[in-house]
């Protein structure tokens, strides 16, 4: 299940996309039109920052913009960076994951299926793609 936290980020990232006007866009005014609360939102926009998919400028002209061009995001790095590995389960997910019933498991196909159209669903949408 994606959490608040994924689906609020895909917003906010859609927000900036859809209001870009080569100005940063305050946050209050993200949270309005998103109906979000700005402290949650301020959370969330620090991560978005730190993993240098928005930059972000304090005072007056202040806000947030995208660091690329709305076609060059892909839903699945947001939600990924959100919510941690789309796999569902431990063994797919970390790489350094070391399970003893590799060679053995029946039910791994079906998993590494499942992560699979999950990871291209998500990774194959763009940000426009939702505008």
């Amino acid at each position: 299940m994606i959490s608040t936290r994924g689906r609020y980020a895909l917003r906010v990232m859609l927000d900036l996309a859809e209001n870009e006007n080569g100005k940063y866009i305050p946050l209050k005014d993200i949270a309005a039109r998103q109906e979000i609360s700005k402290k949650y939102l301020e959370i969330i926009v620090k991560d978005l920052v730190a993993a240098g998919m928005v930059v972000g400028a304090s005072g007056k002209g202040g806000g947030y913009k995208l660091c690329r061009r709305p076609q060059e995001y892909n839903v699945g790095e947001i939600i990924e960076l959100m919510e941690g590995s789309l796999s569902p389960v431990a063994c797919l997910a970390d790489p350094n994951y070391e399970c003893t019933r590799t060679n053995i498991c029946k039910t791994l196909p079906l998993w590494k299926e499942y992560s699979s159209l999950v990871h291209d669903f998500f990774y194959g949408k763009k940000l426009t793609d939702l505008l």
